[in-house]
């Protein structure tokens, strides 16, 4: 180990570059919002809660998206197979 280092070159952040299309931001979260998304990950034995929450919001962004006669087919479908 050297007693002294030179970062003059040095840069802050990630030493790996971020890949694919995600974007860090800060967001503020409803603390029980943001528990039963960690709650469900940990009960769940482990995995990412803030995939969990970007799956579930492109989820409702691509539901807003659905015409309303394929929304009002799906709402039917699904009550018929839980009526049995």
């Amino acid at each position: 180990m050297k007693d002294e280092y030179d970062f003059n070159g040095g840069r802050r952040g990630s030493v790996i570059p971020q890949t694919g299309n995600k974007e860090k931001i800060t967001i503020r979260i409803d603390a029980d919002i943001l528990g039963w998304f960690r709650g469900y990950v940990e009960d769940a034995g482990g995995g990412n809660y803030q995939s969990m929450m970007n799956d579930a919001l492109r989820e409702y962004v691509e539901r807003k998206r659905e015409p309303l006669e394929s929304t009002l087919r799906r709402v039917i479908r699904e009550e018929l197979r839980a009526a049995g």
